[in-house]
């Protein structure tokens, strides 16, 4: 996968941190540490959506069209 140089702007008592994990081999360096981490935020935002998203909808209407869905012998999806 390609990668792009940048430059960011931390606090020094965070790179202080980082640092350290860095120095107890956490990571290899500071790139590889800042990426892994920015990774793993966006990946949990993702599945916050997702939660946000599913909170949105009925349980009982859900249930259902599931089941009308296993009732029914239909060869295609009912309109809504």
């Amino acid at each position: 996968m390609a990668k792009t140089r940048i430059a960011v702007t931390i606090e020094t008592d965070l790179l202080e941190r980082l640092d350290e994990l860095v120095a107890l081999e956490h990571f290899p360096n500071r790139s590889q540490a800042i990426e892994r981490a920015l990774a793993e935020k966006l990946q949990r935002l993702r599945r916050t959506r997702l939660g946000r998203e599913s909170s949105k909808l009925d349980p009982a209407k859900e249930r259902a069209l599931a089941d009308e869905g296993l009732a029914s012998e239909a060869t295609e999806w009912p309109e809504y």
